[in-house]
């Protein structure tokens, strides 16, 4: 399947603060370096790479030492904590996932790290939620921003949040509540980050949360190589493309592109522990 084309480049750099570029799309994965070069030449020339296991937490950790325009998020994904827990790993991955997490400078976060009900059945959920109240432990630990992926979730979330204590800095990964959900994610000081899904025909409740989102408190990410936005949903993703969801971002806000983008910019410094 074809890669769309590069869009128009932005008035203001803009981070894509949530990607996978390890993992494979329907044609083969994208280059590190032309991921990277393509994503700067639209005017994305940072990237907060996601490790959702512990091969790819390694992976993560190696790629943002060796690119510039690369922070790292490292974490066992909320599906993976199932899996381990049935084969009794589950503690010995997150004392690992713990040691990455302190290895370098260049990691910024634990997760993605969550609940997921869609994929994973009831008796999963009890390994999801002690996984989840580890990576909360870990991010207040060591003064690391926490990235939440949450599917179908949103009542634990908040409970455990409020249980365990919101970091300092946290990002609600490709949003997706509806505005009420939204206020209870603001009103715990989180960051609620955008994914092309905002772009979707059946989204209105997202660009409903949208329009209830302070400037301040906006994301942008494009979750690659998945979640590509409207017009080329179906093709791969990628952090070039980031430039599409934030013009339509702008337009649904009735917010002048330029100002969107600085301050989508300044937010990324803020939720990530500074620029890079």
């Amino acid at each position: 399947m074809n890669r769309p084309p590069l869009p128009e480049p932005l008035p203001h750099p803009v981070a894509d603060n949530h990607c996978h570029l390890d993992v494979e799309s329907d044609t083969q994965r994208l280059p590190v370096a032309e991921a990277v070069a393509s994503a700067a030449r639209v005017g994305v020339p940072r990237i907060v790479h996601i490790g959702c296991d512990l091969a790819g937490a390694h992976w993560a950790v190696e790629t943002a030492e060796q690119h510039d325009g690369i922070v790292a998020a490292v974490s066992l994904h909320p599906n993976e904590a199932p899996r381990l827990a049935a084969a009794n790993r589950l503690d010995a991955a997150l004392t690992e996932i713990e040691a990455l997490a302190t290895s370098s400078p260049k990691v910024r976060a634990v997760g993605e790290t969550g609940l997921d009900y869609f994929r994973t059945a009831p008796e999963g959920r009890p390994a999801q939620q002690e996984s989840f109240r580890a990576h909360i432990a870990m991010a207040h630990r060591h003064g690391l921003t926490l990235v939440i992926h949450d599917r179908d979730a949103h009542d634990d979330i908040v409970s455990i949040l409020d249980e365990e204590g919101v970091p300092k800095r946290t990002v609600m990964h490709c949003f997706s509540g509806d505005s009420s959900f939204a206020r209870a994610c603001l009103d715990r000081g989180c960051w609620l980050s955008y994914a092309g899904t905002v772009t979707f025909k059946n989204a209105a409740y997202l660009r409903e949360a949208l329009t209830v989102t302070p400037l301040d408190r906006l994301l942008v990410e494009t979750d690659a190589p998945f979640l590509t936005p409207v017009p080329y949903r179906g093709r791969p993703n990628a952090s070039y493309l980031v430039p599409v969801t934030v013009r339509a971002m702008a337009e649904l806000l009735g917010t002048d592109l330029a100002v969107l983008c600085a301050a989508i910019d300044g937010n990324t410094d803020a939720a990530y522990g500074g620029p890079w």
